[in-house]
């Protein structure tokens, strides 16, 4: 074991009198040392329960023979820091994350880890770590929150910021917002639409790091303790047997994770999680792949904010393994992988079922032919930028309309608040990329503001940063290259015709190559003044379809 280097032989006395300092008794010490990467906090809605979980997961390791110790990781909540310069913050935490878990876990030398992570960069940032230190590794989360309920209907965080684009067309009073505001959230958990979080979170059973339940099991249900305790039992397992996660998160798992991503129309932030998971794995990743995928993966499931079912539903549907269920019958996954159970997927989804199939829809009434995420190109973005189809209206899907620019996602709002913005439009926002930003601002406000304004199935948003998993509509980020590289979306000019055709999987700036020369010799790229830790993340971060590594 691991801990054996430290902890065993007289040279090692040292370490074990600080042990002692811990309290820790020397039957504790001769146990495999796991450690518990516990993500509590008391500001982020989806961590608040996590001390719970914690307590779950040490006692299940406990009951299984190994000595539990906990330590944190951070996270954003990213909607607490959404609209505004704290979202500058979110995505570049997931390499903080990372980077701080290998440094306790390389000098405290555990045999074993579970991570405790629930909502947003917190996820992938510890996945991205699972797989750097390939040390045996199981996944729980803090589960996914419950639906508001307003006017009858369930609700959930999209519904609030929406609430806000409907009150400024005077749609809805100060009341009904009020009520909005106080109903959408009801209890702790990651919100409740199949948002980055509770995607990430479904990836990790489908990438064999998390059991059954893990992405689905509401935050409030005492299955949710249950499910820790068993996850604290199984790193056990994992460590007896020396299962890691390079042994779980292979190829054929992460081409799992992208056609089960195609079916339960997850966050386009999955595509910038994925390729970072990949890197760390040492795999490729090609966005050309994802449309490959998607081109013969059904979109099974229309969570909120793309449908009116969320999180608590898909789970009391069976949850993600019976969605994987459905893909297994069509031949759609490598079901040879293993996983944290021990046992490969196959083994896994025998007697597995689909216990609503109106909320998982069976494939001969899914809710499209293909899947759920769509990676565009053109000379707008020859290198790729990603919409998620399944939450645009179809008569958005073709759409040719004049560009708005804007510089930046507060000028957008500003605009739209304004009136500024009318059918027909294309919404361009530049300079908010992961070196333009810095940080790849994630923009809800924006496009929550021209749906409640009702303009969703009028108007597209364009930009290279990227917009949240609670996003609907035509809303087209991670252009590449971006805006502060040189890319071409730094020369779009106000009126210029933008072309948009998802089903080919095609973006196009009708400018001449010409007019485009002589823009770039016109139009100086703009940079923004920085400092501290995003001065140091925008000289080393890599392009969004690199997945906003980065670069070593």
């Amino acid at each position: 074991m691991i801990k054996d280097t430290i902890v065993d032989g007289f040279q090692n006395a040292p370490h074990r009198s600080l042990y002692h300092a811990l309290g820790m008794t020397d039957e504790e010490q001769s146990r495999p040392l796991i450690g518990v990467v516990c993500s509590y906090n008391e500001i982020v809605p989806g961590h608040i329960n996590l001390d719970k979980i914690a307590d779950a997961v040490k006692l299940g390791v406990a009951m299984a023979g190994g000595t539990p110790i906990m330590f944190p990781a951070i996270t954003v909540c990213d909607g607490i820091a959404m609209g505004h310069t704290g979202m500058k913050y979110s995505l570049v935490t997931r390499d903080l994350i990372a980077d701080s878990t290998e440094a306790m876990v390389r000098a405290h030398g555990f045999d074993g880890l579970v991570m405790i992570p629930n909502c947003d960069k917190n996820v992938p940032g510890l996945l991205m770590a699972a797989a750097r230190l390939n040390i045996p590794t199981v996944f729980v989360s803090g589960g996914p929150m419950l639906a508001g309920r307003v006017n009858g209907k369930k609700r959930s965080l999209s519904s609030m910021f929406e609430a806000v684009g409907a009150y400024t067309a005077g749609k809805i009073n100060e009341r009904q917002l009020c009520e909005f505001e106080k109903k959408v959230c009801p209890t702790c958990g990651s919100c409740s639409g199949m948002y980055t979080a509770n995607s990430m979170n479904c990836l990790t059973e489908v990438l064999g790091m998390g059991l059954k339940g893990n992405g689905t099991i509401p935050a409030v249900y005492s299955a949710r303790i249950e499910l820790a305790k068993h996850a604290g039992m199984q790193v056990m397992e994992l460590v007896k047997k020396n299962i890691r996660p390079r042994d779980i998160m292979t190829a054929g798992a992460l081409k799992n994770a992208i056609t089960a991503d195609m079916a339960l129309g997850c966050s386009t932030n999955s595509m910038l999680h994925l390729p970072a998971i990949a890197n760390e794995l040492g795999l490729p990743f090609d966005l050309e792949e994802v449309n490959t995928i998607s081109e013969h993966t059904p979109n099974l499931c229309h969570l909120a904010p793309a449908g009116p079912t969320y999180m608590e539903d898909l789970n009391e549907a069976g949850g993600v393994h019976a969605v994987m269920k459905e893909l297994e019958n069509l031949g759609l996954l490598d079901t040879s992988v293993m996983t944290c159970t021990g046992k490969t997927l196959k083994e896994n989804l025998q007697g597995i079922e689909n216990l609503d199939d109106e909320v998982i829809r069976k494939p001969e009434n899914a809710f499209g032919k293909t899947g759920g995420i769509a990676v565009l190109k053109g000379n707008l973005a020859p290198d790729g930028c990603v919409v998620k189809r399944a939450a645009v209206a179809p008569e958005m899907l073709l759409h040719e309309g004049p560009a708005k620019v804007f510089e930046s996602e507060e000028e957008c709002i500003a605009a739209i608040y304004g009136g500024k913005i009318v059918k027909g439009d294309v919404v361009v926002i530049r300079y908010e990329g992961p070196a333009g930003g810095p940080g790849m601002r994630e923009m809800l406000s924006p496009t929550s503001a021209i749906a409640g304004m009702g303009l969703d199935k009028d108007v597209a948003l364009i930009t290279d940063g990227r917009f949240s998993g609670a996003t609907r509509g035509a809303s087209i980020g991670h252009v590449s290259p971006e805006a502060v590289s040189g890319g071409v979306i730094a020369y779009v000019k106000d009126g210029d015709i933008i072309s948009i055709d998802i089903p080919n999987y095609s973006i196009k700036l009708n400018v001449s190559d010409e007019e485009l020369a002589k823009r770039k010799a016109e139009m100086p790229i703009k940079k923004k003044e920085v400092s501290g830790y995003l001065k140091r993340y925008a000289a080393q971060v890599s392009s969004a379809d690199k997945g906003a590594i980065i670069n070593k």
